[in-house]
């Protein structure tokens, strides 16, 4: 059975909405910053923080994209954007979501990456489990 986390961009968060180009620029930074520290520890960190492959299916053009696994122990994540009415309110977020046959190391790294991404925008972050984070600054 899959699992679904959402990173909603809320009131106070960095930015009003996101598209899919949106998250690739996220997922590049990340892999530029792993890399960038992987020089300076003088290894291939990226490769190691990364392990996947950004792809498109072109039947899901616009819609959402996944990453591959390099190796055995990561598969896939799939990543989408929406929106949802709350409160009277449009809320943007990005889905998630660990298909059928996911690895713990896709669910670790898919948890990690919500994360960063969730700080970088200053976003309500909700895991796999549940769980809600609050990045965004709350009065």
């Amino acid at each position: 059975m899959s699992q679904s986390a959402y990173i909603s961009l809320v009131q106070g968060s960095a930015v009003d909405q996101i598209s899919l180009d949106g998250v690739k620029e996220q997922l590049q930074h990340y892999i530029s910053q792993t890399s960038l520290t992987g020089r300076q520890l003088g290894w291939e960190y990226a490769d190691a923080a990364f392990p996947y492959a950004i792809e498109q299916k072109p039947e899901a053009a616009g819609q959402w994209f996944y990453l591959k696994g390099k190796n055995p122990l990561y598969r896939h994540i799939v990543f989408g954007t929406g929106t949802r009415e709350e409160n009277d309110a449009v809320v943007p977020y990005i889905h998630v979501v660990l298909p059928e046959g996911s690895t713990h190391g896709d669910k670790a790294k898919a948890n990690e990456l919500c994360k960063w991404i969730g700080k970088r925008l200053q976003a309500e972050v909700k895991l796999f489990n549940g769980r809600v984070m609050y990045y965004n600054p709350r009065k």
